[in-house]
Order: structure tokens, then C-alpha cells, then sequence
């Protein structure tokens, strides 16, 4: 017999019980369409936080620290049991270090992170928050999104960039009306650093308070959409200015309790630096180098390595539960061949009698598996996309509420689609080796006598 005709006649032997036949193979189209729809979960997540990092240029980026505060106040402790590794020189995060990440191969450019209080006014509003300075040329890489106005064009502009979320604090509930107008910062300064018990005690009992307040003036150019990861650049502040103006003010960062009892005199780091590259190839080498020049690193390519593994575990979990619904309909093939077989048993019998092989006859309930298979595999495949697309269109509809943009949660990879259909056949034709074993042993002359 020919390929068409073991399909054909296992289409006619399947459709003289209808009910019986789409039972089981509803049975199929649901433990596929559960699977499918689970896997499509996943990697529809994957896509997303994927999607998310690149869209956001993370893989290129690496955050550097001081190992420990001592080593940002360039304080070496003389605790053989510090925390420091033993024989590495304690560094600190200056301008010094900065020239020198400049020149490492794969360093595209690198940034300190300043932050510092301020009390802002605005006509006659007056609200406390954190400002954060940054370079021109990171605000004009595009990895900050505005709500109007424009960034500023030099490190050395008076000018600032707010948030809107912060105007709303001050009831400003129009950005596009501050564009061009002057907003004051002032600052907390300190005359002189609490290094003697003699000032501290000063301190304590609120005389001879050693502060005084510093007022600036900008020039409002921007309006930000919001605080949050922009790009690889954490905006963490509602207030930006450019790095060169902030290095000309003076302030206290507060950083740490520590910076009420240091002097002048001392010299401070960066709490932290920023440094873009130009490739993700360059990560591996530019962070070994920085953490045996003494500074802690952080980078978005080995965080996203720890989302790959749990992505995994998850995959593994929704496959695990799938497979539960594979099982059973597998056991509801079996049971249908095998019922087919007992109902059929007079006709393999007369089969075997005219001359047909046990190969033929195992081939016969092969292609009946493999028919159920396939349509269950199919029309599974259908049920998991349009139970996923409700879904997502609920989940959307749910999240767009809360101001959450709309995402697609399940993504339908060429490969799952043709993976589901063949595993389908897979599993149908493993539930089918039993029945068509059966089939293939049954002695003609046994059946021919049957009723």
C-alpha cells in the first residue's frame, strides 16, 4: 500500500466514529494548545525583558564603585582583617581615574554619578529634592526622553532639566508653560569638617552649627517624562543639571553619614562612575581590569544571565505542567485504539487471511495515531494562539489602568509552531506502539471465529 492510501483509509476508519475520534482528539488539542500557549508565555517574556535591554543599550554598560567606603574617602584601614583584599591599593574615583578609563580599549565614554540635595524654588513654591548632574553629550544621546522642551548643549549652561512628576508636586500641572524660566537651588554647605571632639560636642548641642546655604540660579530648557532607567543612565534625581556647573557649586552630596566628619581638606571620590562601551565583547575584559585596579563593578550582561537561568527554571515548570495534559490525552489515544482494535478484531483477521503482513496491520494503527496526532497538534496550535491573544488583550487592557505601556506577553517562535505539531505526532505515535503491537498479533483464524 501507498503513503495516501494508509492516510486515507485512516481517515475512514477514524470518521466512522465521530464522537469517539473527536474526543480523543480534543483531549490532544488541549494538552497541546496548554503547552503551546505556556512555552509562548515564557519566551513571550523573554522577548520582552530581551527587548527591554537592548532597547535600553544595557548590555554596553558597566556601573564602578568604590569597594568600600573607606576606599571612596581614600582612608586605607589599617585592619588586617578589612574587608579589603589583601596587598591592593585603595583608590578613589576622580578625574584622575576617569582620564585613565578613557584610554581603555572598548571605553566609548564614562561619567561620574553626582548627587545632592537641594531646596528648589519656583516662583513662590519651595520643594526639597535630589539633583543630579550630568554631561551634555549623555543627555543628547537619546537615552533620556523629554515631555518638551530641549536638553542643554554644554556642560558649562546654566541650565536644568525637571521632572514632570515633580512639577505636578508643585502643582504646575502645564510643563510646556516653564520652558525658559528661571528656577533657584540652593545648597547645604559645610564650613568645616567635624574632626575634633571639640566640634562635634559644638554640634551636638546646636551651637556653632557649621552650615551655610549656597543659591543658584537656572534656567529651565526641559521637561523629562519620567524618573526611572533611561538607557543605561539611572535617572534617580527630579532635577539635572550639567556636570561642569555642578563641579562649580558648592554642596555636600550626603552621600554618607561620614561626610559631616570629614575636613575640607580631604579629598573625595565619586560614589559611583558610569561607563558605556562600545561593544558587549568588551565587558568580560574592562570589568577584570577594574576589579584588580581595586573597584567594585556592576554589569547588566551578568544580571541578565541570572534572568536566562530563572527564565529556564520557568520554562522547565510550564513544560513540566504541560506535559501533565500531554499524558492524559495520550492515555485517552490508547485507550481509543485499543477499543478500535477489539471493535475491529473480525476485520484484521480477514486482513491477515488475504495476505496482509503484521507490518501492514501496525502501519494501519500507526497512521490512525499519527492522524489524531496531527489534527490534535494542529488545531492545539490554534486554541494556545487564540487563548493567548485574549489574554494578552485583557492583560493590556488591565495594565493600560495602572499607565503600564502595552506589551505583547507571548511571542509564537517559527519553532515552537513546528515543534508543537511534531511533537503532537511524536506522543500520538508513542501512545499508538501499544495498539498497533496488539493489532499486529492477532492470530487470523482466532478471528475469523469471532462474533
Amino acid at each position: 500500500m501507498r503513503i495516501s492510501d494508509y492516510i486515507e483509509q485512516s481517515f475512514s476508519n477514524l470518521l466512522k466514529k465521530k464522537l469517539r475520534t473527536f474526543l480523543t482528539t480534543f483531549g490532544v488539542v488541549i494538552g497541546i494548545g496548554a503547552l503551546v500557549s505556556m512555552f509562548a508565555f515564557g519566551k513571550g517574556m523573554q522577548k520582552n525583558v530581551t527587548g527591554t535591554f537592548e532597547e535600553l543599550d544595557l548590555f554596553n554598560y558597566i556601573s564602578v564603585y568604590p569597594r568600600s567606603e573607606k576606599a571612596r574617602t581614600a582612608v586605607k584601614s589599617p585592619d588586617p582583617n578589612s574587608a579589603d583584599e589583601p596587598g591592593q591599593q585603595t583608590r578613589l574615583l576622580d578625574d584622575e581615574f576617569l582620564s585613565e578609563l578613557a584610554e581603555i580599549e572598548g571605553v566609548e565614554w564614562a561619567f561620574p554619578e553626582i548627587r545632592f540635595p537641594a531646596l528648589v524654588r519656583f516662583g513662590e513654591k519651595e520643594e526639597f529634592t535630589l539633583v543630579q548632574a550630568l554631561p551634555a553629550k549623555i543627555c543628547q544621546a537619546g537615552y533620556i526622553k523629554l515631555r518638551t522642551g530641549a536638553f542643554y548643549s554644554s556642560d558649562q549652561q546654566r541650565s536644568l532639566i525637571v521632572s514632570d512628576s515633580f512639577l505636578r508636586r508643585m502643582n504646575i500641572k502645564k510643563p510646556e508653560t516653564v520652558i525658559g524660566q528661571e528656577m533657584e537651588l540652593s545648597t547645604l554647605t559645610v564650613d568645616f569638617g567635624l574632626s575634633n571632639i571639640a566640634n562635634v560636642i559644638s554640634f551636638l548641642r546646636g551651637t556653632g552649627l557649621p552650615f551655610s546655604r549656597q543659591s543658584y540660579s537656572f534656567k529651565i530648557v526641559g521637561v523629562t517624562e519620567r524618573m526611572g532607567m533611561s538607557g543605561p543612565v539611572p535617572i534617580r534625581s527630579n532635577v539635572i543639571i550639567p556636570s561642569g556647573i555642578s563641579e562649580t557649586m558648592r554642596k555636600i552630596s550626603l552621600t554618607s553619614v561620614s561626610d559631616f566628619f570629614q575636613s575640607p581638606q580631604r579629598q573625595q571620590g565619586y560614589s559611583a562612575v558610569g561607563v558605556k562601551l562600545s561593544s558587549p565583547r568588551y565587558v568580560e575584559t574592562v570589568t577584570e581590569q577594574l576589579e584588580k585596579s581595586g573597584f567594585r563593578t556592576f554589569a547588566f550582561v551578568d544580571q541578565f544571565e541570572e534572568i536566562k537561568k530563572v527564565f529556564l527554571f520557568m520554562d522547565m515548570f510550564l513544560f513540566a505542567i504541560g506535559m501533565i495534559a500531554i499524558f492524559v490525552s495520550a492515555l485517552g489515544i490508547i485507550n481509543t485504539m485499543v477499543m478500535s482494535i477489539l471493535e475491529r478484531y473480525k476485520e484484521i483477521g480477514i486482513m491477515k487471511a488475504v495476505g496482509a503482513s503484521d507490518v501492514d496491520v501496525r502501519r494501519i494503527f500507526f497512521f490512525e495515531s499519527g492522524v489524531i496526532g496531527l489534527l490534535g497538534g494542529v488545531f492545539g496550535l490554534l486554541l494556545g494562539w487564540m487563548v493567548s491573544i485574549l489574554i494578552n488583550q485583557l492583560a493590556n487592557h488591565f495594565t493600560a489602568r495602572q499607565g503600564v505601556p502595552q506589551m505583547d506577553y507571548f511571542s509564537f517562535p517559527w519553532w515552537l509552531c513546528l515543534g508543537a505539531v511534531v511533537f503532537s505526532i511524536l506522543v500520538s505515535l508513542a501512545a499508538g506502539v501499544y495498539p498497533t503491537l496488539r493489532a499486529a498479533r492477532v492470530d487470523p483464524v482466532v478471528a475469523l471465529r469471532h462474533d
